[in-house]
């Protein structure tokens, strides 16, 4: 393998050599110009055409254009930009036959254009007889759109009522933009008054109605050169201003272009529409006749400079070459609609979501890692390649006892203070709320069945207690405060069979609970001491999402059955619309099932005060009157029994309207109605407002239907026990040691539904910052049950759907909004006090009994199908389920769908709904309900046997790869891997040098004397490479020539004479200024895959050049 290096280095180290750049590609030219380029600040552009006597704006754009309508007296909405390829052709040739004006000094208008003058006349562009026409010009008044709004306003004529109505819709905009109102009063203009208020000065402190089209008469002119404040609010901070000036004038024979970029960017009077800093300025004037062609090549340049990354370029440019390279990349990566089927003149709307742009800045990286920089760029590669958890550094195993543990406390400490601080928010307000009372009647609810499953051992008191207790120590000291934690169901099943286990044998149950507990927080304890938690790293998204699809389902079948049940509550009275001789109906003892147990009604026998019999094993039921027949569990039985079905009407009512409510609500954060602050603030207390409104209803209408039962009292519900547990109670010391065995099942249960709900909240859509601790969550837990053991309380562990609608109503979107910019989700507001307040609010409960019973059942049922739903709509399973009935025409553009046969994702769904299926069974079955945490294990083998009827690339894209049981193996080839194999290289030149690089199964690594790494894909070097060089195809085509062409009718370019070659200052080396760190290129001959050496001379292209081979000079020096 033959390579030709060409280096540029200082002339301090060794003689000045230059690059043919002309040969790479425009993307990578481009990766060189801005590889030490530094943060630049964001660009509002705005672009003013010649009319009569002044420059009026038509168009600005800060990411997306927007135009002046054609009546002149509103901005179009904004949209994306359509360019033709000829206006980019022709602007490419202004900006290469015009005048790039680097680094202006000038700080003012006149100066900046006397410079741009002088400029033009020293080059012969402006002969000197029209230098004062062309001054006066340039020095005319600039009349903005917001400022002509005014006047229509202020005169009446166009002003009226339309004007009034997009008054008051903006009234809370400015209140949604304090901080940027506070940035404005810190220049030094003054305080901002209300230019765009349309109040006088001085009236800063009563509300005004902020316009862009009407203000009062009254206003002045000193107030309106302030620029357009309202419109500064949308702009980002630190934003500077681009011009775009294009105009005919009569005096010009051919066109004149200026690019002008000032060194520091200066605040040019009424220049710009809004008072901020201008730094480019781009000049383009000619004879009359080409008014549409100028347009169109404003409207290509302010679009440029509105992409990211030619924004870039004009920033970092040093000379002509590095715009037209800009132009050449923005042309390399811009889609070409077909002109027969689409109409130009369709605004296309704005996308929901930009695409990011950083495989475009990544062009040509390859070919140069600073080795300061090298492990990061690495690092940052490995990332972005990350898929799954299970590369998380949170799960893997230290080797080191408590090692785990240590690196999740290190990772969340510096942390600790802001979980508080960032808590002072409104929406926390509104999360702390919402999720108090999705709490708040799954913990009565579940202490109703508590209560039943043990007799009264534990009931609603303790699990408002146990609630309180640990949810409190939970969120202070957990790793991850965003999982909520609840009383789950798995729960009550184990609880259920240890009471039953109990009462078959003659243990004390609580006692025997106190030891099962014991056992339970030490084997946990052991699993944080081994980092146990590595084990997560096998639970795929394929586990995750059926289990939280299984508990999201449950919430809304238990909604909806809930609701049904009420059926059975019904009032019951005697009445027949028909005469029933001998008509009667009365209360009986309970058929079945009673919906009450026998000790509860004793006890509320004798807490009313009722006048029924009852001792330890009778009740009379015949005693109790129809009323009361439901509160003591009876049943119905006559001839003329009547239900009334106006609690199930009004029930149903009532769950559906606080759904649709809250559903409704919550999506008015994007709507078009109401100011954005007014929609926030809807949609933050969506749930609370629907509680709210439903309830009020309830109210109102007075239909007696099922109320929210919370204590009233502090106090154990079961008159036998207290709030401590004695060890051992009436139990033998055998029981102690018996309770392993239970405690092992609890800790699979525990560990499984603490874990999948905490990699359900870590997973990377939800863009958390402040790091995830596995190990200190299950710390944290085992502390709690040792806790609960001892005080006879229900164990809380992290709930799914809770966790799921806490992530969802702490997520944070983008405050700045450019228009047309659709808000984008940039993270969740991680703190730790939405959980503390929330519980500790649940468990100051019972001293708010008297508010809280006045809140309807079917309300909070509401809530729940609420909060189901609401869950499922993050779930990739649910998706895929929808795609089963969907037609493949109206499928949506998923990343999946792109890459995975359908046959294979509807296998992939049928594998999930099935394994749903089983849980589902499982859960369903008391005597198999005990299997269910080990049903997720289960599925976790299931997972890795579906590896053979899936390839790698399929469940890459369905689910997180698994990683590899042998993972010594593993590590090892990958270690020997990244240790590459050492090669020497032999250079052809003067020298004979040998360079010692490391070869790696995808590069190979050459170091070079300045310090740099040159990092070339083995890939490029032995397969021909398919890459054409945009600039030269650009230079060869037809619409080119035609341009460049003097004798063209539509010709902007000045003349030149006939024998120059307008592609040659783009071929010839570029001169490039003086730097250590400066780029190099290698070049790189492919050997022939034959052996044959006539194929030798057809093998020998050069690595990123051109097909045709370069011509060398044998006068150049080489290195």
């Amino acid at each position: 393998m033959t390579h030709s290096v060409r280096r540029r280095m200082s002339k301090a180290r060794r003689e000045s050599q230059s690059i043919e750049l002309s040969s790479l590609a425009p993307g990578t030219r481009v990766m060189f110009l801005l590889k030490e380029k530094e943060n630049t600040p964001a660009l509002f552009t705005e672009m003013g055409e010649l009319n009569n006597e002044e420059w009026r704006e038509t168009a600005r754009w800060v990411k997306f254009e927007e135009d002046v309508e054609q009546g002149g007296n509103r901005w179009s909405k904004p949209h994306v930009a359509t360019l033709s390829l000829h206006s980019l052709f022709q602007l490419r040739s202004c900006i290469m036959n015009g005048h790039f004006m680097n680094d202006l000094a000038e700080t003012d208008i006149p100066s900046i254009f006397n410079a741009v003058i002088e400029n033009l006349e020293k080059s012969g562009d402006l002969p000197s007889e029209n230098r004062e026409e062309l001054r006066e010009i340039l020095l005319r008044k600039h009349v903005h759109q917001y400022e002509q709004a005014k006047k229509n306003g202020a005169g009446g004529e166009k002003g009226g009522f339309l004007s009034t109505v997009r008054s008051i819709s903006d009234i809370g905009k400015s209140f949604s933009h304090g901080k940027n109102l506070s940035k404005i009063e810190e220049k030094p203009e003054g305080p901002v008054t209300s230019q765009t208020a349309g109040a006088p000065s001085g009236s800063s402190n009563q509300l005004t109605l902020p316009t862009v089209e009407s203000v009062p008469k009254d206003i002045s002119s000193e107030e309106s050169s302030k620029g357009n404040l309202h419109f500064l609010k949308k702009l980002p901070a630190g934003v500077e201003a681009s011009n775009v000036l294009i105009g005919e004038v009569d005096f010009l024979t051919r066109h004149i272009c200026c690019f002008i970029r000032l060194k520091n960017a200066n605040q040019l009077g009424d220049l710009t529409e809004v008072p901020v800093p201008t730094r480019f300025i781009f000049l383009l004037l000619g004879p009359t006749g080409h008014g549409q062609q100028y347009r169109e090549i404003g409207r290509a340049i302010a679009t440029l400079m509105a992409d990211e990354i030619f924004h870039d370029v004009a920033y970092g440019a040093r000379d002509v070459d590095d715009l037209l390279d800009g132009i050449d990349e923005f042309l390399d990566q811009v889609t070409v609609l077909p002109p027969g089927e689409w109409d130009p003149n369709i605004r296309i709307e704005p996308p929901s979501k930009l695409p990011s742009q950083e495989k475009r800045k990544q062009i040509g990286q390859e070919l140069l890692v600073e080795p300061s920089s090298h492990k990061h760029v690495k690092k940052v590669v490995e990332e972005e390649e990350i898929h799954s958890h299970g590369d998380d550094p949170a799960l893997k195993r230290t080797g080191k006892l408590f090692g785990g543990l240590i690196l999740d406390i290190k990772r969340k400490a510096p942390h600790f203070v802001s979980d508080f601080t960032d808590a002072f928010n409104l929406q926390c307000l509104a999360s702390i709320c919402f999720m108090y009372f999705g709490l708040l009647a799954p913990i009565v609810t579940f202490g109703g069945l508590l209560e039943e499953a043990t007799h009264q051992r534990m009931a609603a008191m303790e699990n408002l207690f146990g609630g309180a207790l640990c949810g409190v120590i939970y969120h202070f000291f957990a790793g991850q405060p965003l999982t909520i934690v609840g009383s789950t169901g798995p729960v009550l099943v184990f609880e259920t069979i240890v009471f039953d286990f109990c009462h078959r044998f003659g243990i004390v149950y609580l006692s025997f609970r106190f030891w099962v507990h014991v056992w339970t927080a030490v084997i946990i304890f052991l699993m944080v001491v081994t980092d146990a938690s590595a084990l997560v790293s096998f639970i795929t998204r394929f586990t995750e999402e059926s289990f939280a699809t299984l508990i999201a389902v449950i919430f809304i079948y238990e909604a909806i059955m809930k609701l049904v049940k009420i059926k059975g509550q019904l009032d019951m009275i005697n009445y027949s619309r028909d005469f029933v001789e001998g008509g009667f109906c009365s209360c009986v003892p309970p058929i079945g099932k009673p919906s009450v147990s026998p000790d509860h009604a004793r006890l509320v026998i004798k807490s009313t005060g009722l006048p029924i019999a009852f001792n330890d094993t009778f009740i009379d039921y015949t005693a109790a009157n129809l009323t009361d027949c439901r509160t003591i569990g009876g049943s119905f039985d006559g001839t003329t029994c009547f239900p009334l079905y106006d609690k199930l009407l009004m029930s149903i009512l009532l769950t559906v309207g606080t759904f649709f409510l809250a559903t409704t609500l919550k999506k008015m954060r994007n709507s078009c109605y109401f100011p954005s602050s007014v929609r926030q603030l809807l949609s933050d207390f969506a749930v609370m407002i629907a509680i709210a409104s439903m309830t009020f209803v309830d109210i109102f209408v007075g239909v007696n239907t099922p109320k929210l039962n919370v204590p009233s009292t502090f106090r154990p519900t079961w008159e036998g026990r207290g709030w401590f547990i004695p060890p051992f109670d009436a139990n033998e010391w055998w029981t102690a040691p018996l309770a392993i065995l239970p405690a092992l099942l609890a800790c699979i249960l525990i560990f499984m539904d603490q874990q999948i709900t905490t990699v359900i909240v870590n997973r990377k859509e939800n863009k958390l910052k402040k790091g995830c601790g596995y190990h200190l969550d299950l710390l944290v837990l085992s502390v709690s049950i040792l806790m609960v053991g001892f005080l006879g309380l229900p164990i809380y562990v992290a709930a799914t759907v809770l966790s799921i609608n806490h992530i969802n109503s702490l997520k944070v979107e983008s405050e700045c909004k450019a228009p047309g910019e659709v808000a984008q989700f940039v993270g969740v507001r991680e703190q730790r006090v939405t959980g503390i307040v929330t519980f500790l609010i649940i468990g100051l409960s019972v001293l708010a009994t008297n508010i809280l019973g006045r809140i309807p059942m079917p309300v909070l049922y509401g809530v729940f199908l609420y909060m189901g739903i609401s869950a499922l709509g993050g779930i990739q399973l649910f998706d895929r389920t929808l795609l089963l009935f969907m037609p493949m025409k109206y499928q949506p553009d998923t990343i999946y769908i792109r890459h995975v046969p359908i046959r294979k994702i509807h296998l992939f769904t049928a594998f999930q709904i099935g394994c749903l299926a089983l849980l589902w069974v499982i859960k369903s079955i008391k005597s198999t309900s005990i299997l269910f945490p080990i049903m997720l294990v289960v599925m976790v083998a299931i997972r890795k046997m579906m590896e053979k009827a899936f390839t790698t690339t399929d469940l890459k894209y369905l689910d997180d790869p698994m990683p590899d049981f042998h993972l010594r193996k593993k590590e090892d080839a990958k270690r020997r891997q990244s240790e590459g194999e050492a090669v020497e290289i032999e250079f052809d030149n003067e020298n004979q040098a040998t360079i010692h690089a490391v070869k790696t199964e995808a590069h190979l690594h050459i170091p070079m004397a300045s310090g740099n790494v040159i990092k070339i894909p083995l890939a490029a070097i032995q397969e021909p490479s398919h890459s054409i060089n945009l600039t030269k195809e650009v230079n060869n085509s037809g619409m080119w020539k035609h341009i460049t062409s003097v004798d063209s009718k539509n010709s902007l370019v000045r003349d030149v004479p006939a024998s120059s070659d307008p592609t040659s200052s783009r071929d010839a080396p570029i001169e490039q200024p003086e730097d250590d760190d400066d780029p190099i290129m290698i070049k790189v001959i492919r050997p022939s895959p034959h052996t044959s050496t006539s194929n030798l001379t057809t093998e020998n292209t050069p690595l990123l050049k051109d097909e045709e081979p370069p011509k060398t000079n044998p006068d150049e020096p080489k290195v």
